[in-house]
């Protein structure tokens, strides 16, 4: 077939016109043999015209698509392969075991995450100092205070440092025969818990007890009291140790 349709039709020996010539021309339309109906097409207005998906990467020349040429929100999540995803690509993602530079619009890579929660596992670590003396007794009637600023705690572990205190380990003893003996504690909101208690009647009965216990510490918390209670004068009516700390190491 024929790549271009005439617009006119000549026989032979008719005489030529210049309106014939014209309507030769005005009214030629494309051929179907003028296009490769894979990429082009003739319309139904004799046009030709690129052909719906007719276009493929093969016919894109090299350098061709532009970031300009892209427009704004074309390229959606579905056109992106997952493996074109890379770590390199991605540029709100701290890899940072201590969390430091965390924000609230960055992600962290699991390594980081794994790290900073390990480090953040409780450690229990020895006490070698503090305000005061670490081990106290009371043998006569009457209460004694004692008052420790967690600033002053020291320890020879090498994760330590106060601000990562969570807990206080005591050791707790108390003796009584006639009456009762307590050994406590301020918890963090102040009230104050009781860690050993030892009662006896007036009968001669002797009771006598020992516990280890964990007092919370608060971030912020400054200071820590334990109390010494006696009613019924002993030899140790009431006795504590401080062993240690539950530390946190990653804070």
């Amino acid at each position: 077939m024929a790549i271009i349709n005439k617009g006119t039709a000549f026989s032979n020996g008719e005489q030529l016109s210049a309106s014939k010539l014209n309507d030769l021309v005005d009214g030629a339309t494309f051929g179907t043999d003028s296009v490769d109906n894979a990429s082009t097409i003739v319309n139904a207005n004799g046009a030709i015209t690129v052909r719906d998906s007719g276009v493929t990467a093969a016919k894109l020349a090299t350098g061709s698509v532009t970031t300009t040429k892209i427009a704004a929100g074309a390229v959606t999540t579905a056109k992106i392969l997952d493996d074109n995803v890379t770590f390199a690509k991605l540029t709100d993602v701290i890899d940072d075991d201590t969390m430091a530079t965390a924000t609230d619009s960055t992600l962290a890579t699991s390594e980081s995450i794994k790290a900073y929660v390990t480090a953040m596992r409780p450690k229990f670590v020895d006490i070698t100092g503090a305000t005061i003396a670490i081990s106290n007794s009371k043998s006569t009637t009457g209460s004694q205070t004692y008052t420790y600023n967690i600033a002053d705690f020291t320890s020879d572990d090498v994760d330590f440092s106060t601000n990562k205190i969570v807990g206080l380990v005591i050791l707790a003893y108390a003796t009584s025969s006639q009456s009762s003996n307590v050994v406590k504690a301020d918890l963090p909101t102040g009230l104050q818990t009781a860690i050993v208690r030892a009662s006896a009647d007036s009968t001669g009965d002797f009771d006598q007890s020992q516990t280890t216990t964990t007092i919370p510490i608060n971030s912020g918390q400054t200071s820590i009291d334990i109390t010494l209670e006696v009613n019924d004068a002993q030899t140790i009516a009431a006795k504590f140790d401080l062993m240690g700390f539950i530390i946190l190491p990653g804070l």
